[in-house]
């Protein structure tokens, strides 16, 4: 399978990251989206009209939006990684799905405001960012009192893949995550997981920082 990556892409390296996670060997082809706009050129116009990336190429399949990539990723593997056949929570996984584009358009776009000089109103990006991760935070902390570590239920699903990269770099968009107890904890279990794999900004801070949840000696 190729992958055209762009390392400094979220959208791409949750591609990377599940493939990682899964075991499953990506044949990677960088692209250069800044600032040499690559994506636009018309060689990669051909796979994808819309001009984005990640695409996936796998035979005489192209597929060009992240959650789908996921998805096709997750079902070669058997589907664990899947909701499962029960329809609520098909419906919740695919709500999640639907939720991520919402962290890409918020905390994405602040971000490349911040990091890459795109134009855009940071200030409405930043207020629809944070208004995204207290809606985050507050599903995360109704998960953990029913036991359950992730956005679905106690083991990871491509949601959880799909939202997790645009939230650990809402910093980059001059969006702390300090406020947020529940998505620090839910990002050290996804830091956690055997196969992950990092990108700039996002490493294994979790080895260093300490549990938000931790007792404090008396």
């Amino acid at each position: 399978m190729i992958l055209y990556d762009y390392i400094l892409s979220p959208s791409c390296y949750k591609v990377r990251l599940l493939a990682s996670l899964l075991g499953a060997p990506l044949d990677l082809r960088p692209v250069d989206f800044h600032p040499g706009r690559e994506h636009k050129a018309a060689e990669l116009l051909a796979l994808n009209p819309a001009g984005s990336i990640p695409i996936l190429v796998d035979g005489d399949l192209v597929l060009t939006e992240s959650a789908a990539i996921l998805a096709y990723l997750a079902a070669q593997k058997g589907g664990y990684w899947l909701a499962g056949d029960a329809p609520a929570a098909i419906a919740r996984h695919q709500q999640w799905l639907d939720f991520s584009h919402r962290l890409t358009q918020a905390l994405g776009g602040a971000r490349l405001v911040e990091m890459l000089h795109f134009e855009g109103d940071l200030a409405a990006l930043q207020t629809r960012g944070v208004a995204a991760l207290r809606e985050l935070e507050a599903a995360l902390f109704v998960q953990r009192l029913g036991g359950q570590s992730y956005l679905i239920r106690d083991t990871p699903s491509i949601a959880d893949i799909a939202c997790f990269p645009y939230v650990a770099l809402a910093p980059d968009g001059s969006i702390p995550l300090d406020p947020y107890p529940s998505i620090r904890i839910w990002m050290r279990a996804i830091r956690a997981l055997p196969g992950f794999i990092e990108m700039p900004g996002i490493h294994r801070r979790h080895d260093l920082a300490p549990d938000p949840f931790a007792e404090v000696p008396s």
